[in-house]
């Protein structure tokens, strides 16, 4: 029984924050939206221990598809960087504030950059685009993220600034055109570099919260140097140019691990 431990870890972890959100905010909706979240992750766990070779996928549809359609079109909560600083400049705890402080400030504590392999609705699509792993060396295009993070602040800010109004449902077609733009962006960066993630790594404003908190992060792949040949198949299937075969925390690209499980998979003495 003890491999199935985490998923029953990650499971009773979402229901505590689901609970003590429910409580706090005397709202359900933070019941059903965590436990939801959690239920998909733990089954998403349970299935790669079953060996089953789209258990990622399987999570990224079921959590990808509810934050971009129920949570951003039905219910229309702006969840991408905007609809953040919105409530924040509001003053109001709620939604995407919640979301980011739970899986993008304090959640990669924890388990690092996994909300970009497990729920990135951005991620979800992209993924599914033919380049799984980069076929061309990894470019310094880092800065465009700081860029695209800089203008989504100024953007709000300034519709707070200038008084505009109806600002909810400026929010709620901001959602709309930045996935529309993310996912132009997203697309043609992997088909022009040859990589999915592209966009992940160059582009992605989010990511600038999510770095710096996966460099503490207490989930890991790490490398029983024991059983290590060196054959180098886990850094040719790492779709982020992780090398997983260095344990310390200041290996090459460290802060990008998504913990898709690639390396683990494709190790032939079960290393990782």
């Amino acid at each position: 029984m003890k491999k199935y431990a985490w998923p029953i870890i990650m499971f009773v972890l979402f229901e505590a924050v689901a609970v003590t959100l429910w409580l706090t905010k005397d709202n359900i909706f933070y019941l059903f939206n965590f436990s939801y979240i959690g239920v998909s992750i733990s089954l998403g766990i349970l299935l790669f221990i079953l060996k089953y070779k789209h258990a990622r996928r399987v999570v990224q549809l079921l959590v990808g598809l509810y934050m971009l359609v129920y949570l951003g079109l039905i219910r229309g909560e702006n969840m991408q960087l905007e609809g953040f600083w919105y409530y924040l400049f509001t003053g109001v705890f709620e939604a995407a504030v919640i979301h980011y402080a739970v899986a993008k400030l304090f959640g990669p504590l924890i388990f690092g950059r996994g909300w970009c392999g497990y729920a990135c609705w951005t991620a979800m699509a992209l993924d599914f685009l033919p380049f799984k792993t980069p076929r061309g060396p990894r470019r310094k295009l880092g800065f465009i993220r700081y860029i695209v993070f800089a203008a989504s602040l100024v953007f709000v800010g300034a519709l707070f600034f200038f008084r505009a109004g109806n600002i909810e449902r400026i929010m709620f077609w901001a959602f709309i055109i930045g996935n529309v733009l993310y996912y132009a962006a997203g697309i043609a960066l992997a088909f022009a570099l040859k990589d999915n993630r592209a966009f992940c790594k160059y582009v992605c404003p989010v990511t600038v919260f999510l770095k710096p908190a996966s460099y503490f992060s207490l989930f890991r792949i790490k490398c029983d140097k024991s059983k290590c040949v060196s054959c180098g198949k886990c850094r040719r299937v790492c779709p982020m140019d992780v090398d997983v075969t260095d344990n310390s925390r200041k290996r090459l690209n460290g802060t990008e691990c998504i913990l898709c499980m690639e390396c683990v998979k494709a190790c032939p003495k079960d290393a990782l």
